[in-house]
């Protein structure tokens, strides 16, 4: 088996000879690179809030292998879940295209907005804005 630092080291020897990978191989490198991205923001805002990933599942309706498959960059998560994640950690959500990547982030809700989402659970509603499903 290859190792990873071996895998990346002939990588780079290729892009040094200007060899290029074709643009499906590409594709899939992006798509790598996104769910190790989103894992690790999951990750970082779990720990920020100093949340379990049992507990986090718990909150967000998934189990704790699920959490860990998914911070360690072995899943895609879909919008839905990645909402559930957010609400679960107190958290907005963003991802915005950054150059040839996209950036990631959950980050803390301000207290007004948590104070504003508070209403709504009582009631039970689930928001005025919705995003168009096409």
């Amino acid at each position: 088996m290859v190792s990873h630092a071996h895998w990346k080291l002939a990588r780079d020897k290729k892009v040094a000879q200007g060899i290029a990978d074709d643009a499906a191989t590409e594709k899939l490198r992006e798509e790598i690179a996104l769910r190790f991205d989103l894992g690790q923001a999951v990750h970082d805002r779990r720990t920020a809030c100093g949340l379990s990933q049992t507990e986090l599942a718990r909150r967000a309706r998934m189990t704790q292998p699920q959490v860990s498959k998914m911070e360690l960059g072995g899943t895609m998560p879909t919008m839905a879940l990645l909402v559930r994640l957010a609400k679960a950690m107190d958290s907005s959500f963003r991802l915005e295209p950054d150059g040839d990547g996209v950036r990631v982030a959950f980050t803390a809700r301000p207290a007004s907005e948590e104070r504003a989402a508070e209403p709504e659970k009582e009631s039970g509603g689930t928001g005025v804005a919705r995003a168009a499903h096409g």
